[in-house]
């Protein structure tokens, strides 16, 4: 448990909290806002620690009991919350490893479709199902800000943020070409297909990071929000898209109810990518870059998931690879930090 610094912690909540009973504390609402949010993390993140370390502790002196006078049954339920308790520590582990500068963001994703047509689309959409149901699973809001459907299946692009607690840290070993190799639905000859799709992950910017963006740089176009009924029919001209003339970045966003709440999310999706870009190329001004696209084909890829002649899902950054692709109810598989995890049926 020495990989948790309690002390530190409880020194960083006393500073805090010394912080919230000063008068001038509540006159500035987004460092308020920053403030309590970091307080309730700690408190989340002790609490969490405390619980386990107890659980922990009880089902030792049970273990040692057991020593003493064997139950079959109470055997069976330390091995049951052994388990569980293994379970929930590494996942505190892994929360105490995201410690990079924007971990703890929100999370900005935008999936495109490569090479492959109507194939890649369909597998674009696979990929926005199987994060959403990974964010849905682990208590995380997806908020859907740009979605353009396929023309026969699938989808052409979209954007979407995941809201909570170090969903960016989670998210970001994900940025990059996903392909898959499947023998193709929509072929009729059941011949084999390789699709191709982008995954894109930011961190939201906050307002303690400044972005100075120049309005001339900037092409604001107003159009029709559309999509598949619903929320996503507009009567007016709500959606925005913008360009960043100098860089040729497209954002775009239809899911708020006005142009203006569009707008204000569409520039924040904006600096996001900005930014990112600005890390990338080691600029010091946001006039410099120049943003190079990837081809989303082949030789770029991050991870393969192949289903045919063989079955196997290999990170080629790690070299890490499974064969058993499919279980029962059709699993699929994903990585975080080079770590395995499953995601809820998806089909």
């Amino acid at each position: 448990m020495s990989l948790f610094d309690i002390p530190q912690l409880e020194k960083r909540l006393e500073e805090l909290e010394k912080e919230t009973s000063k008068s001038e504390f509540w006159d500035n609402p987004e460092g308020t806002t920053k403030v309590l949010s970091e307080i309730k993390e700690i408190k989340r993140k002790y609490n969490k620690y405390k619980e386990l370390a107890n659980e922990i502790k009880n089902l030792l002196e049970l273990a040692e009991l057991t020593k003493e006078e064997y139950d079959e049954e109470i055997a069976g339920d330390i091995i049951k919350n052994s388990k569980k308790q293994l379970k929930d520590f590494e996942k505190l582990e892994l929360e105490t490893l995201l410690s990079g500068k924007y971990d703890s963001n929100n999370a900005i994703v935008t999936i495109h479709p490569g090479a492959g047509g109507t194939e890649s689309q369909d597998w674009a959409e696979m990929l926005y199902r199987m994060y959403t149901r990974w964010a849905t699973k682990n208590e995380y809001e997806v908020k859907e800000l740009d979605y353009l459907e396929g023309e026969e299946a699938g989808l052409k692009s979209v954007t979407f943020e995941i809201v909570g607690q170090n969903a960016y840290g989670y998210m970001k070993s994900e940025k990059g070409v996903h392909r898959l190799v499947r023998i193709s639905p929509f072929d009729s000859g059941g011949r084999r297909h390789t699709s191709f799709a982008s995954v894109e992950v930011l961190p939201e910017i906050t307002e303690d990071i400044e972005i100075n963006i120049n309005t001339d740089d900037l092409r604001i176009d107003t159009y029709r929000a559309s999509g598949a009924g619903g929320q996503h029919i507009n009567k007016t001209s709500s959606a925005v898209r913008i360009t960043h003339i100098p860089t040729n970045i497209v954002v775009a966003c239809q899911s708020e109810r006005s142009q203006i709440q569009n707008r204000e999310t569409a520039m924040k999706m904006l600096k996001s990518k900005l930014f990112d870009l600005k890390e990338q190329e080691h600029k010091d001004k946001i006039e410099d870059l120049k943003g190079e696209q990837r081809e989303i084909a082949w030789g770029s890829q991050i991870r393969s998931y192949v289903f045919c002649p063989y079955t196997m899902v290999k990170d080629h950054r790690t070299n890490f690879e499974v064969g058993n692709v499919a279980r029962r109810n059709g699993w699929r598989y994903r990585w975080i930090y080079g770590k395995l995890f499953e995601n809820e049926n998806i089909n």
